[in-house]
């Protein structure tokens, strides 16, 4: 039913993943001429609906209700989630899989894409769950929370449909036997799901690095635990709910998809991942919890993003001021909040003192009007950040410093511009690790040579998701490639207009390559999904 419905929409998205050229089918602009003159209004609405009550969901082994989270914009949200027993949510879910099992690629794709098109139809209302549980701005919030990451989605879904397309349900086989008769057999061949999967969410961008894993589980026939950080549950509790009426509709149990919800630093993350049950980890956070994972859910398939050192080479430039104004944007958004932020910024020693000022000057010039600066800097998510930037200013000379604006709108915001301090390359055991969030190190160099070097030795050994180079040389810029590509980091070149080191476009970037320890998977690309089914046969003589 479904899968006739949207078989369009499918095979766009397979000729995008082809082409890597731009296309989306999700439009970014939150303008009441695409989504309707009252969306933005009835979307706020409903979301404001939500707070300070229980949230509507029946799950298997509902023992009461948890949930605490607290706005960065000073809201509290007071949304009551179910609490469950693990054992019987499991068992629960595994008797719901057994018709989700079999019922094939096209039944599991047409629900994906179902419910990721209701999931578009309020996107204004996941858009204000997300910018009051991340601190995104809410443009940021609408596009990445929602059309973003709708778009993410559909990539996975659309590479978990082309693997799986790849493997025939029948074939004929016969060998030759000389001047006998030859041998013959039928052989059928069938999807096999590879066991339940878990997703387990991130504070800062819940649904746009939840719902790869999550429809890329989901469209190859597995059944899926949706865990989210505890500050970031409501975008993902909403988009659950969203996914099992689908399922619900199409006539299966809907705990083919799921919700735990648990309270910060206890095991529950940790108990699920080394389930029997779980055959598939989806895991967004820290290097340390990441590695965990990886080291100890032996069991599972593990796909992880985790943190990095993102990097800037600064060589030669003939747009100065563009790159400027690029470079301090770039560290404006969303408080440098982003995965894919630059943190280390590497001049030659004799360019230095004049890039710190102008660097210093463009974001202090974009912070100027409070007003307008809330909207891109947004809120500062976890508390814990703001201790970071406390302690990155005893590191060296304070270029700019970090000051909290009060927001207009939200006065207990934490809005908090950005710390810039300035370095030598003598100095790496201070910059060569991750200071997650609005941090950033002007690092100065013996030359361009030595600035590859480090950003190539530091990718390599910590991981990175970005890096960029300026410079007006053939020859650097292919170096920097060379090491770009040795280190396994998508490379940004001379970006001085409306492209952005932080952006990364579903269809066309490879958001992570998988080849350092930031991440050991792709978003998206054929291996992030087709080793969540195996195929099984059977063959008999004709």
């Amino acid at each position: 039913m479904f899968f006739a419905q949207h078989s369009d929409l499918l095979n766009k998205a397979l000729e995008a993943i082809h082409a890597r050229g731009y296309w989306s089918p999700f439009p970014e602009s939150p303008s009441p001429r695409i989504y309707g003159e009252t969306a933005a209004a009835d979307g706020k609405a409903v979301f404001d609906a939500l707070l300070n009550k229980p949230f509507d969901l029946d799950l298997p082994g509902t023992i009461g209700t948890i949930g605490n989270e607290v706005s960065p914009f000073g809201i509290n949200l007071n949304v009551a989630y179910p609490k469950v027993d693990l054992d019987s949510l499991i068992a629960g879910m595994e008797t719901a899989a057994v018709d989700w099992r079999a019922a094939g690629p096209k039944a599991w794709a047409g629900v994906s894409l179902e419910a990721l098109s209701r999931i578009n139809k309020r996107s204004f209302e996941i858009a204000n769950a997300v910018m009051h549980t991340t601190g995104q701005p809410f443009v940021m919030a609408f596009q990445a929370g929602g059309p973003h990451a709708q778009d993410r989605a559909l990539e996975a879904i659309a590479y978990a449909w082309e693997e799986m397309s790849h493997v025939p349900a029948e074939a004929h086989w016969e060998k030759p036997q000389g001047k006998n008769e030859p041998l013959k057999m039928r052989k059928k061949f069938r999807i096999v799901p590879r066991g339940i999967g878990l997703v387990i969410g991130c504070a800062t961008f819940p649904t746009w690095n939840g719902y790869p894993g999550l429809f890329a589980s989901l469209a190859t026939g597995n059944a899926v635990i949706v865990k989210p950080h505890p500050a970031a549950v409501l975008p993902l509790a909403i988009s659950v709910k969203i996914i099992r009426d689908v399922l619900k509709e199409a006539g299966f149990d809907p705990n083919v998809v799921t919700l735990v919800v648990h309270d910060l630093n206890d095991q529950t993350a940790q108990q699920l991942a080394l389930r029997p049950e779980v055959k598939i980890i989806d895991f967004t956070g820290s290097s340390a919890n990441g590695n965990w994972i990886e080291n100890n859910a032996r069991q599972a398939q593990v796909f992880t993003e985790k943190a990095g050192v993102n990097q800037i080479i600064v060589d030669s430039t003939d747009d100065f001021n563009g790159m400027i104004r690029n470079i301090a944007f770039s560290l404006l958004l969303y408080s440098g909040q982003m995965c894919t932020a630059p943190q280390n910024i590497y001049v030659p020693k004799a360019d230095a003192n004049r890039f710190s000022e102008a660097l210093a000057s463009a974001v202090a010039k974009y912070i100027g009007e409070t007003e307008k600066a809330v909207e891109f800097l947004g809120a500062v998510q976890s508390t814990a950040t703001l201790d970071r930037i406390s302690n990155a200013r005893s590191l060296g000379a304070i270029v700019l410093d970090s000051q909290q604006l009060t927001h207009p709108t939200f006065p207990g915001a934490r809005i908090h511009t950005p710390l810039i301090v300035k370095l030598d390359a003598s100095e790496e055991s201070k910059f060569s690790h991750e200071h997650f969030g609005p941090i950033a190190f002007v690092i100065a160099t013996s030359g361009t040579d030595e600035s590859l070097k480090l950003a190539t030795r530091i990718a390599k050994k910590q991981g990175a998701m970005t890096m960029s180079v300026y410079s007006t040389s053939e020859a650097v810029l292919a170096k920097a490639e060379d090491a770009a590509a040795e280190a396994a980091v998508p490379l940004s070149e001379n970006l001085t207009g409306g492209v952005f080191v932080n952006q990364s476009a579903a269809f066309s970037d490879y958001h992570g390559t998988g080849a350092n320890p930031a991440a050991n998977a792709s978003l998206t690309d054929a291996a992030f999904v087709a080793s969540r089914f195996r195929v099984a046969q059977s063959r008999a003589h004709v």
